[in-house]
């Protein structure tokens, strides 16, 4: 009995499963979402723009890994800015999976995190209404720790820029 495991030569993890919209794998073969490329550099308002649409899409598990690019390639004094708002994604995300317990925690993660770096000066870096995401990211942390299941990720995903 082989090693089934989908390595690359080095034996590291390749993410070859297909997945769906919530990042989570499926069975191989079947057809799952296309996943967002890693590594690409956006300036801030593309990221920012990408985002919002996989948000507004109901995949904020592909926003977070826009996200994740932002705080990997972007600027030192951003970085936790920018993970801060994948935290949010990725709560949102477990939210709509149905962990309640690492959906609010993670939406609160994030919304301590932005708060945090918002706390530096700036209130609406690239158009982000940050205040807005923060209170939205503790509503719906308790949306969750209440229970009722998965929430919808299209009809709660947060607009990242005041209206």
């Amino acid at each position: 009995m082989g090693n089934r495991r989908d390595r690359d030569s080095e034996g590291r993890a390749r993410n070859a499963r297909p997945r769906d919209g919530l990042g989570r794998p499926l069975p191989y073969g079947a057809e799952g979402v296309a996943r967002q490329p890693e590594g690409v550099v956006r300036t801030p308002e593309e990221t920012v723009g990408e985002a919002q649409a996989l948000l507004a899409a109901g995949r904020p598990f592909h926003a977070h890994e826009v996200f994740e690019d932002a705080w990997k390639s972007g600027p030192e004094g951003e970085r936790s800015l920018w993970r801060g708002l994948a935290q949010l994604a990725v709560g949102l995300t477990h939210a709509a999976r149905g962990n309640a317990t690492g959906g609010a925690r993670l939406l609160r993660r994030g919304a301590g995190a932005v708060e945090e770096w918002a706390g530096g000066g700036q209130q609406q870096p690239y158009g982000i209404d940050l205040a807005g995401i923060v209170a939205w990211a503790r509503e719906l942390a308790e949306t969750v720790e209440r229970g009722g299941g998965p929430v919808d990720a299209r009809a709660r995903a947060p607009r990242l820029r005041a209206s």
